[in-house]
């Protein structure tokens, strides 16, 4: 992950009015969960977007947004760009099950704008645990 510049991390639109989005970000700065991965001696810019609601077509519009002003503004290439989709879009968890439109959007994302993706943010214990008893959804 050292190639990218810049973070984008998708939350679901549902789940943002009552998640703060404080987990995802403490993952981020403490490079743990699905960031633990990017270097800890090395800046990123990161951008918080929400999908836009179901169906999630919105992320789409925002990404293409970002892909042509940062390479018009900065010179950034969509290479230098990743895509994390929440743990509340991709994990069954505590704010509800896996996002049902979630091809969808990796369809958008890297299918029509080329951009890498990861699946995933925060890993809560939690719901790890809830996850290995069979209650939520591997």
């Amino acid at each position: 992950m050292r190639d990218k510049y810049y973070i984008v991390i998708v939350q679901c639109h549902i789940v943002t009015e009552r998640c703060s989005g404080y987990f995802c970000e403490k993952a981020f700065n403490e490079r743990s969960g699905l960031f633990s991965s990017y270097p800890s001696d090395r800046a990123y810019r990161t951008l918080y977007i929400t999908c836009g609601g179901c169906c999630g077509r919105a992320v789409h519009r925002k990404l293409l947004d970002l892909i042509t002003t940062i390479r018009k503004k900065e010179n950034v290439d969509k290479d230098q760009i990743v895509v994390h989709l929440s743990s509340c879009i991709t994990k069954d968890n505590f704010h509800g099950p896996i996002c049902p439109h979630l091809d969808y959007l990796k369809t958008m994302i890297h299918g029509k704008l080329g951009l890498d993706i990861v699946d995933g943010t925060y890993i809560s214990k939690r719901s790890e645990k809830l996850r290995k008893a069979g209650i939520y959804e591997s």
